[in-house]
Order: structure tokens, then sequence, then C-alpha cells
């Protein structure tokens, strides 16, 4: 077949201690995650975990020590930053379930290739006005270069941490700061609950949540984030 334009190019990212790259299928992100930063969003009960999706190519991968430039939206007046855990469903996931569909939760580590550092770039006020509507966050999440991410780092070298310091600051201030071990939905529940709904599949990426510490940023303003065991990441806002 040939088309009418070229098609937009896969969308990979770097795995650390390897010369092949990720390619990434499906992006997905678990809200209210963390009990405290379900809290200052307004929720104050655990709530089953539901999801909402940002596209492929508003991921930036982000490298080295020194920061990376990232472009900040047009259409807001209020940027947030939500630094996260991510993981990267791998081919072990096709053997689980009924092929990616359904994985009980015992299994669900198995679907894991790696885990990466991300930020879940937010325009709040986008986002606000939406929910107050019952309108999708498409708009407020799912914008170019909305999620800055580090390299996949294999689960065969980091394992799958359930408790480790996650961070956030800004020009150097500390924003966020939080342990893996307050999520309200552990890796495997994640993985297993968001399987009910859908095939999961090499490929997919799904961000974690986020700790207590959301706040505003804007246009110069340098942001460093990391989870302990997993990486360390920097942007500054262009």
């Amino acid at each position: 077949m040939t088309y009418l334009f070229p098609p937009s190019p896969t969308v990979s990212l770097p795995i650390v201690g390897r010369a092949e790259g990720f390619p990434v299928r499906r992006v997905y992100c678990v809200g209210r995650n963390y009990a405290d930063h379900a809290r200052e969003m307004g929720a104050d009960t655990r709530e089953p975990p539901f999801f909402f999706s940002k596209p492929a190519d508003a991921l930036v991968p982000v490298l080295g020590e020194s920061p990376q430039p990232v472009a900040y939206p047009p259409a807001t007046g209020n940027l947030q930053h939500e630094v996260e855990l991510v993981l990267a469903i791998g081919p072990g996931v096709l053997e689980l379930g009924d092929r990616g569909q359904d994985i009980p939760v015992p299994e669900a580590l198995g679907a894991v290739f790696g885990y990466a550092v991300g930020f879940d770039l937010t325009r709040r006020d986008l986002q606000q006005r939406a929910k107050e509507k019952a309108h999708p966050w498409d708009m407020g999440k799912g914008f170019d270069q909305s999620g800055p991410i580090g390299p996949i780092l294999p689960a065969e070298v980091a394992g799958h941490p359930e408790a480790g310091s996650i961070w956030l600051e800004v020009n150097g201030e500390r924003r966020q700061s939080g342990d893996l071990a307050q999520m309200s939905w552990k890796v495997a529940e994640v993985v297993a609950n968001l399987s009910t709904y859908l095939r999961l599949a090499p490929g997919d990426l799904i961000f974690t949540g986020t700790p207590a510490g959301v706040s505003t940023v804007v246009r110069g303003d340098t942001l460093v984030g990391a989870v302990q065991g997993i990486g360390r990441i920097a942007i500054t806002l262009v």
C-alpha cells in the first residue's frame, strides 16, 4: 500500500543497557493513585483505579543529566507537574490471562518488562473545567510534549519496586516527596485491573500516579524528578 503522505514514525524509548529501543504502542495513566494527592484533588476515599490516556507522540524521551527543553503548552494559565513511576509492558503479557486480557493479580508482574521515570504535565485549568462539565480530560492531559520520560530500566535489573522515594524539585525546591509504598493500587493490581477493560500488549506504558505536592510551573522553570532505584530526569520549560 502507498500513502497519501509519509506515516508518522514509531515512538520509541531507549532501554538501559541494550542497543534496541522500546516501541511504544499506547500510553495509559492511573488517576489519583496516592491518597495524599487524591485528597489535594478533592477526593477523600480510596477509589477503584480509573484510567485516562495520552497519545504516544506526546512522549518526550529525556536522556542525560542536563535539563532537556520541553515546550510550555498554549491555552493554559496553570500548567502543573506530576512525577510518576512508569511501567512498560513487554512480550510476557501475551502469555498471561487471555493473551493480555483479564490477567490475574498474582501473574500480573510477568507482564512488566521494565520501569521508567515520567512527568505527567497537566493543564490543570483545562482539566478542572472538563471535570466540572463531565467532559473528557484529553485537552488537559494529552497535549504535545505532555509526557517527558526517561529510559526504561529492565525489571531484570530493577526488580519490581514496592517501596522507594519518589520526588520532584522545581528550580532546586522540593515540591513533591513520597514513597512508592503509598500507592493505593500497586503495580500488579494496576496491570490486572486495566486488563479487565482492554487487552494489554507489548509496547504499552502505564503512568502509575503521583504523590501530593503538585504545583504551578512557568516558562524558564527547571524540573528534576526521580524514583529511587529507577532513574532521574530533568527538563526546562521553554
